[in-house]
């Protein structure tokens, strides 16, 4: 054989005989294509202009060329060749040295004007006589056939016969060849399809400020190609596909005995010990109340734990994100520096959930991720390119199937859309997708804005049905005593329960009260778990509860836990 040693993969077996697979060189290709692309196969690259075709070839020739097996490339073109090479060479896979060598083009432009189809592929013939390459390429062969008078729906036979000598030869110098051609979907019955080994459709779709590419392997003999459209974007190293997320990789695994600690003070009581790994959490709420925070702690405390962490950012910018996090005394950016925490900022338009979930596997395996967030979902949906904002639940869901599977807890916040009692987390109803739901809410109590919080939904395991009380202080959120004796809770505007009269506490400030009703919850605590749980400063709680412990609220014993001492009047 030749020494295209990079080239080959696994070969795979067809009956007695076994078919090597070339690597493309196209991130993700190899995976839609079944494990790569079988050697000497004659395929066609059909779909409308500037959907990518010859760029996905010349990346693949420039990935497999070598100068024992080089590369004849066929241009027929409305433009001269160097003008073709002027844009392919920005693209970082074209490498100039092989120009001439072990990538070849010839013009067939003159040749497809003044002659029929047989002179040209007795051109063909001659040059791949001549060269012996290991690839041919032929673009384009729509252009061809229209140069040379040829139009299909008068005169199919001559073009399938056309086709069909030239495979037959292709196939008996045993090249991998590619035939290029400008096809509509509604084309793809054409005869010219039945005679190719491998047919690959590329598609574009323009919504206002977005672009949507995709490919489709319609067909590939002698393997299993990935089924459906594969979204694909073209950048500076050419294009990349990112693979439909398949079935059989977003099964569920068995919840985990395992609990990770949330970072929120008093949450992880309130979920039963915290969060169980492999989970998918759902954090809803309305603007201001807190997700990002909760999000960011969470962030935290896997860091502290020495777990890799993933966070996904839509509505601001990584510094930004990163500055907020530093004053509540989070430096997550030296954890970015060790590479334990992985930031993707992605805003664009028209992003696919595929091109999402691949960003984020690649940070996961980056970091060895246990933890990822993404902060918001409702970004998110904004982010998608609008073909996608048509079916945000299916894709949300292949999406937290495929990240739950790979074992990683997901941590996610949405905005609550709409008022109690219809509460719709983002624009769709996707509380089905997640296995852990809590949902923060603002409500007015004495002519107060307090929030709360309650747990909805554990899948699989116990929690607090009680309606918490939570504040954002200068050191994050800390979840305070619940909200009893109140009824109408979840309408923004509770009443007291009748007959009960509140607690009141002579003497006391509003901070004083605070302390005293969450060591009144807790029954006995140290002045450490006041401190976080408060989110108060230390020199400040202990002020305070030497000020309780003076108007004889609270007493602190030999060991230093506070237990209140008398239940004021009511």
């Amino acid at each position: 054989m030749t020494s295209r040693k990079r080239s080959l993969l696994k070969p795979a077996v067809v009956g007695t005989k076994r078919i090597g697979t070339l690597k493309t060189g196209v991130p993700g290709f190899d995976a839609v294509l079944g494990g790569g692309l079988p050697e000497f196969s004659f395929n066609l690259i059909a779909g409308s202009p500037g959907s990518g075709k010859t760029t996905l070839v010349q990346q693949m020739v420039f990935a497999n060329a070598t100068v024992e097996r080089p590369a004849l490339y066929f241009t027929v073109l409305g433009e001269p060749t160097i003008k073709m090479l002027r844009y392919q060479r920005q693209f970082s896979f074209f490498d100039p040295a092989l120009v001439g060598g072990a990538v070849q083009y010839v013009n067939l432009s003159e040749e497809a004007i003044d002659r029929d189809l047989n002179d040209v592929l007795a051109q063909i013939v001659s040059e791949v006589e001549r060269v012996k390459p290991g690839f041919v390429v032929v673009d384009s062969f729509r252009t061809l056939t229209a140069e040379c008078n040829v139009r299909d729906d008068d005169a199919s036979l001559p073009i399938e016969h056309f086709i069909q000598r030239l495979a037959l030869h292709l196939t008996s110098w045993e090249v991998t060849s590619f035939l290029i051609g400008e096809y509509s979907e509604q084309e793809q019955r054409n005869p010219v399809f039945t005679v190719a080994d491998g047919v690959f459709w590329l598609s574009q779709v323009t919504d206002r400020n977005s672009v949507v590419r995709k490919v489709q392997a319609v067909k590939i003999r002698g393997q299993a190609q990935m089924p459906g459209l594969h979204t694909c974007r073209i950048t500076n190293n050419g294009l990349q596909i990112f693979p439909r997320i398949p079935e059989q990789q977003s099964k569920r695994r068995p919840q985990s005995a395992v609990r990770l600690a949330t970072g929120v003070p008093g949450l992880d009581e309130a979920m039963g010990g915290g969060v169980p790994v492999g989970d998918a959490v759902m954090l809803a709420g309305p603007a201001g109340s807190g997700k990002t925070t909760f999000a960011t702690q969470f962030v935290a405390e896997g860091l502290r734990q020495g777990e890799g962490v993933v966070v996904v950012v839509f509505e601001e910018y990584p510094e930004e994100y990163l500055a907020r996090a530093k004053a509540r005394n989070h430096d997550l950016a030296k954890s970015m520096d060790v590479g334990r925490l992985k930031m993707l900022y992605l805003r664009p338009l028209d992003l696919s959930v595929d091109e999402t979930l691949a960003e984020i596997l690649d940070a996961v395996v980056e970091v060895g991720a246990a933890r990822v967030v993404i902060d918001s979902l409702s970004g998110f949906e904004v982010a998608l390119a609008p073909a996608f904002r048509e079916d945000f639940r299916e894709s949300l869901y292949r999406l937290v199937g495929a990240l739950t599977a790979t074992g990683v807890t997901i941590f996610m916040t949405t905005e609550i859309v709409g008022g109690y009692p219809d509460v719709r987390f983002t624009t769709e109803k996707v509380s089905f997708i997640t296995d852990d739901i809590i949902v923060q809410r603002f409500v007015e109590i004495d002519g107060q804005l307090r929030t709360v919080l309650a747990i909805h939904k554990m899948r699989g395991s116990q929690h607090s049905c009680d309606f918490l009380t939570y504040s954002i202080t200068a050191l994050g959120a800390v979840i305070g005593p619940p909200l009893r004796h109140y009824h109408g809770i979840i309408t923004g505007v509770p009443e007291l329960t009748p007959g009960f009269k509140p607690l009141s506490y002579d003497g006391l400030t509003e901070k004083e009260s605070k302390l005293l009703e969450l060591l009144m919850h807790l029954g006995a605590a140290p002045r450490a778990q006041l401190s976080e749980r408060t989110g108060m400063p230390m020199p400040e709680v202990k002020l305070v509860l030497q000020r309780l412990q003076l108007l004889g609220y609270a007493v602190a014993d030999d060991a230093g836990n506070w237990t209140p001492l008398a239940m004021p009047a009511r």
